[in-house]
């Protein structure tokens, strides 16, 4: 393999593609980016056997074929070689990397040995916009477990049907769900798709207005994005059914303009954090939520004007999570749903049905 490339184009590709890259594993080359050589240009891949990330880049190529380089170090090297021209040339076990008078080699691994990444042929597919896709993500990845104790939950429910697109992701303690149009569907889809695949392909996102095409076939999901293919394996099993989670009539139901409950949240959370369970306490009363923490290290004691339909209530809440969940979205104000201090808090628009988050109580003496 021979080939010449600018050093911006392959650091920006390997930036992307490294992400696949396995951190901890006995397999040397899921911690490889395969280089692959032929036509006009250099093919980038890597994959971790759950999550596969390619890239095509220009190259002015003279001699095709294929290697595998690790990864990191590849990235890192190339990263500092950004305003270079960059020759790279194979010689046995070897990457040879020439820029300006100077040269620098890598030990290499064999291509044909690199784990196979099957291609997903487009028997199911949704098509939204870019905007839609990015919102669907942002609104829910961050409720996905990132624990192995239950490895279903690690990834987001996603159901298309009937011109809806609905992502559902959950971890024990709090629950996501945001639904958007979609522009096209062709067949009904419901996957189990790994938390971390839709972080990249959110990363993968351009204008706003950009249709994104999302394939799915069997076990795999692919999106095709600028010369970027990211293929992700998808979960099987059962996911909760959420169906029997989620209340639908309350005993309270307050509304609350969102950016001053966060802000409020936010100052009770800093001395909240000294605390493992970060509790904050919501008391809510007629036309006031008082917002409070108390700790060894201080006291906050907020109030918050609210509009109340029903019974008072009192109830303590992981401050972290109730920052996460009205921090990801941007409406002006919010419904926040409650049966009581034991009964899950449910937090949705004031009108229509775009997003749910759901957040269980902490139990307080």
């Amino acid at each position: 393999m021979k080939i010449v490339c600018e050093g911006i184009e392959l650091s920006d590709a390997l930036g992307k593609v490294v992400k696949a890259c396995s951190v901890r594993t006995t397999n040397p080359l899921l911690e490889c980016v395969k280089l692959t050589a032929e036509n006009d240009g250099l093919t980038l891949l890597a994959t971790d056997g759950e999550l596969s990330i390619q890239k095509k880049i220009r190259a002015e190529v003279f001699e095709e074929g294929s290697l595998c380089v690790p990864g990191k170090y590849f990235a890192e090297f190339i990263k500092r070689l950004e305003r270079e021209q960059v020759t790279l040339s194979s010689e046995g076990e070897r990457l040879d990397i020439r820029y300006a008078d100077s040269e620098s080699s890598l030990q290499t691994l064999p291509a044909e040995d690199f784990p196979r990444v099957d291609a997903v042929v487009e028997e199911k597919r949704v098509t939204l916009t870019a905007k839609n896709l990015k919102e669907l993500i942002a609104k829910t990845v961050f409720c996905c477990a990132q624990d192995d104790s239950r490895p279903i939950l690690k990834g987001c429910l996603i159901r298309a049907e009937e011109g809806m697109i609905r992502f559902t992701a959950l971890d024990g303690y709090r629950m996501a769900v945001c639904e958007k149009n979609l522009e096209e569907i062709r067949g009904e889809i419901k996957i189990i798709c790994p938390g971390r695949a839709l972080t990249e392909i959110a990363r993968m996102l351009g204008g706003d207005e950009e249709r994104i095409e999302l394939f799915v076939q069997n076990n795999a999901l692919r999106v095709s994005i600028e010369n970027t293919v990211l293929t992700a394996r998808l979960y099987e099993g059962e996911f909760v059914n959420v169906a029997n989670i989620i209340p639908h009539e309350f005993l309270s139901e307050v509304i609350v303009e969102r950016a001053v409950l966060a802000e409020s949240v936010e100052r009770a959370a800093v001395l909240a954090r000294a605390d493992k369970s970060s509790i904050v306490l919501f008391d809510i009363r007629e036309d006031h939520m008082n917002v409070s923490s108390n700790t060894p290290i201080g006291k906050v004691d907020e109030t918050v004007k609210i509009l109340l339909e029903g019974k008072d209530v009192t109830i303590a809440l992981n401050s972290k999570y109730v920052s996460e969940c009205i921090g990801a979205v941007t409406d002006e104000k919010l419904r926040i749903g409650l049966n009581g201090a034991v009964a899950p808090c449910v937090i949705t628009p004031v009108t229509g049905e775009e997003f749910l988050y759901l957040v269980l109580p902490v139990r307080t003496s």
